[in-house]
Formats: structure tokens, sequence, C-alpha cells
């Protein structure tokens, strides 16, 4: 496999994992997908820099993270704007660029959003488990010994010097998403929408999120105001399966929209956030308001086909 080493941490800020596109068909045993919190940014970093768009990468939270190279690698840097510099000078972002042994790469200060991706050519070397690399860290497995990453920790690479072709791939303007501090994310009813009251359906289109700084990679916890229930409806449904999107409502009445590191949950669900906009969730960062807009299962549809589509081109563009 030729692997070697690639990657020094020297600080992981508030928090790295190493993250891929999960780990998927264990859901039935109480296995969560874990996986990139932003999968559209994971997956362009990843074909940019000649990897498969399900490689392994570092995801990036907020600020404080540094890695020195000890290897010449391609590297590309997606998601979040978080102020990324190598050797000081600002890196460019969705962009493949050179790496060379003692460079240093270090995210400065939040921008717009709130994780960004380290994609290195070869990917990230770490065993898998149950078919995936991505950091599990409720359960403690995947990744670097299913943990964050902390200072000192060396990751390995595979083969990155087959990379460095790649280096100066970029996307379109067009292709990139458009992050914001303000989110408008799409939605369908979720499964128990009829125990709300009218009112309380109608107060979570009309209300203003604030997401909380309890928000993490299990879900964004919003403040704002209560939604109301059903006269004699009960404080919490049997526990079901979920997935990333739905939109729980515990006692207090205040939304929690669920991310990839959970699979079963006993609070109903007013409404499930679209696949399109799943990438979105992970972008946004505590502080940010959020507000949800009802769509139609085809405007969902169609979306989300045209996210692929847009992954499908990338890929097309550069086949090796």
């Amino acid at each position: 496999m030729d692997r070697v080493d690639l990657l020094e941490i020297l600080a992981p800020g508030i928090l790295a994992t190493v993250q891929d596109s999960g780990r998927q068909g264990y859901r039935q045993i109480g296995v969560a997908p874990s996986g990139a919190a932003d999968s559209y940014a994971c997956r362009i970093g990843n074909l940019l820099v000649g990897n498969l768009d399900s490689a392994a990468v570092v995801e990036i939270t907020l600020m404080g993270f540094q890695a020195r190279f000890k290897r010449e690698a391609v590297v590309a840097v997606t998601g979040a704007d978080l102020g990324a510099c190598l050797n000081g000078a600002p890196t460019t972002m969705w962009t493949a660029f050179r790496a060379a042994p003692g460079d240093i790469l270090a995210v400065t200060a939040p921008v717009l959003g709130c994780r960004a991706y380290l994609a290195v050519g070869g990917g990230i070397g770490v065993p898998t488990v149950m078919g995936s690399r991505a950091t599990n860290t409720g359960a403690g497995f995947g990744g670097l010994d299913g943990r964050a990453l902390v200072a000192g920790d060396v990751l390995p690479g595979t083969r990155p010097q087959a990379h460095l072709h790649c280096v100066g791939r970029s996307i379109p303007a067009a292709l990139r998403p458009t992050y914001t501090s303000a989110w408008i994310l799409r939605v369908i009813p979720g499964p128990q929408a009829d125990q709300f009251t009218p009112a309380g359906r109608a107060l979570f289109f009309e209300a203003v999120y604030t997401a909380s700084q309890k928000s993490d990679r299990t879900g964004v916890r919003l403040d704002g105001p209560a939604l109301e229930t059903q006269p004699g409806a009960p404080g919490s449904i049997l526990s079901e399966g979920i997935m990333a999107g739905a939109i729980q409502v515990p006692g207090d009445g205040r939304p929690i929209i669920l991310l990839n590191e959970t699979v079963t949950g006993g609070y109903r669900k007013i409404a499930v956030v679209v696949s399109a906009d799943l990438p979105l969730l992970g972008q946004v960062a505590p502080g940010d308001t959020v507000q949800f807009q009802e769509t139609e299962i085809p405007t969902a549809v169609r979306r989300l086909r045209q996210v692929e589509a847009a992954v499908d081109w990338v890929r097309a563009c550069w086949t090796d």
C-alpha cells in the first residue's frame, strides 16, 4: 500500500477528526454512519486531489487547527472559509495545491461556516472499521484510535506522490456553495407533525432560531420559541429509527436537528431537512440563525439530483 507518515498534528483546534463518506449498513445494530458533516465539501475535496470521493479527510471545526506535512502532497481545502493558510500565506479554497515537507497548514479565524475539509492526494490511510475510516467518537472506533485528533498525532497517507499531477485543479464558482450566518433550510413534514397544534406548526415556519453553543456533531440545538403540542400528546414517543436531518422536538419544545452520530430517537419529529440541504447542516455555526421553509417532495428530489449532477460533473472532469 506504500503507506507513509503524512501529516503531523501540531494543534487540533476546537475539534478535528478523520472522516469519510460514512459507515453504511449498520444502523440495525445501532451503529451510526458518522462521516463528514458536510458531505458535499468532503466529496469535492477528494475529487480535486484525485481520490475517490469516499476517501478519508480531516474535518476541521472553526479555529485553531495546525498541521505539518511530512511528505510532498497535493492538498485541497474545501467547506467553510476558516482562514486557511500555508506557511502564513492564504490558500485558495476549492483548489488543489502543492504542500512540501515541513510546510504548515493552519486555520486562523472563521469567516463563514463551521467546518473545513483537508483532503490530501491518496487519502488519510487509517484502518477501516466496518468498511469506513470515519471517526465515531461516542463509540470510540474508526479514525485514529476512535478519538478526536490531538497534538503530536501523525496521520498516515497512501502514495501521495502519485497524485501530484492534480495540482491546479479547481471547480467553477457556480459549484461552490454559498455559506451564510442566516440559514434557510428546506424541509418536508415529519412523521409526528400532526402531534403539534396548528399554531405550533405555523410558529415552526415563522420563527427565527439561533444555533446553540451546545450544538455538536450529534445535532444542531436551536434556541427560540417553544412549539406547542396537541393537548394530551405524550411527552415522548417510543424510540424509533431516525436519520440525519430529522428535527426532533423534546419536552422543552425547542427543536434539535440531528446529524450523523445517532440512529434512534424518542422525541416527536415535526419535520425533516431535505437531503440536498444536509451538507449545509454541517456548516451551521453556534450563533447562526436558522429558519425553515416547507418544500414539496418533487422539489426536494429535483434539488438532490442537481447536487449529484454537480458531483458527477466534477468527477468527469478528470478521469485518470
